[in-house]
């Protein structure tokens, strides 16, 4: 479907606003890595696969790698389930069997089922504090959102821990009605540097994908994150 032809009006109004004066907003730029990386995981987490289907080239064509691209489609199973994610997980592999990349990646994991607890433990207090050592005993969710969330893919290599908070906070963001969620992973994300400012940039440039409503929800639990933490 060629929208410029049956909707022109539309597409000149959207693209303005998406790709000119939401990149060029004084203020709230980001790199074109992390620009991409974050509308990739907000269009999974609202579930817009035909427009993942456009933004995928673009990322991969602005420096997202194939195994960035991979990692956050993963890792956005613990936070969306297997049953949104698959769809995006084959046009992504569409995608890249079209544009030549021999799948399968190169491996990532670097934890074994003996030590994926301890590890996924390691990699919560370091995002949230050391009193997430003690989580894991609250019950078997708790242990699985240890050795499963955090053991399997936190510590999974591709993405570094910082990149992995930025892209949680757009799964939950964009996904809407996991705002107690989405102010932790704020203060996550601020713990490991992504601070205030920042995660406004991230909402700013994902905003044309989720619309007004989610995104000053979102800007409303950074607000109180970072009240929290004062």
């Amino acid at each position: 479907m060629n929208y410029h032809e049956t909707d022109p009006e539309f597409m000149e109004i959207f693209e303005h606003f998406a790709f000119d004066e939401v990149v060029n907003e004084e203020g709230q730029q980001l790199d074109d890595v992390t620009r991409h990386m974050a509308i990739m995981a907000t269009l999974l987490g609202c579930q817009g696969e035909q427009e993942f289907r456009l933004e995928l080239p673009r990322a991969l064509d602005a420096g997202v790698t194939p195994v960035m691209a991979k990692e956050i489609i993963y890792q956005a199973v613990d936070y969306l389930g297997i049953g949104r994610v698959l769809p995006f997980l084959n046009a992504a592999n569409e995608i890249l069997t079209e544009r030549g990349v021999k799948l399968p990646l190169e491996g990532q994991a670097t934890t074994t089922k003996e030590d994926r607890l301890e590890k996924g433990i390691d990699a919560q207090a370091e995002i949230f504090g050391d009193h997430m050592r003690e989580a894991w005993k609250a019950g078997h969710i708790n242990r699985w959102l240890a050795d499963n969330c955090f053991g399997d893919y936190y510590t999974r290599t591709g993405l570094d821990l910082a990149q992995r908070e930025m892209i949680t906070f757009c799964f939950l963001a964009a996904q809407g009605g996991c705002e107690p969620q989405l102010t932790a992973h704020a203060q996550g994300n601020m713990n490991l540097g992504n601070d205030e400012a920042f995660l406004m940039k991230v909402v700013s440039q994902c905003l044309p994908y989720i619309g007004y409503p989610r995104s000053l929800n979102a800007v409303t639990c950074i607000q109180n994150a970072a009240k929290a933490r004062k």
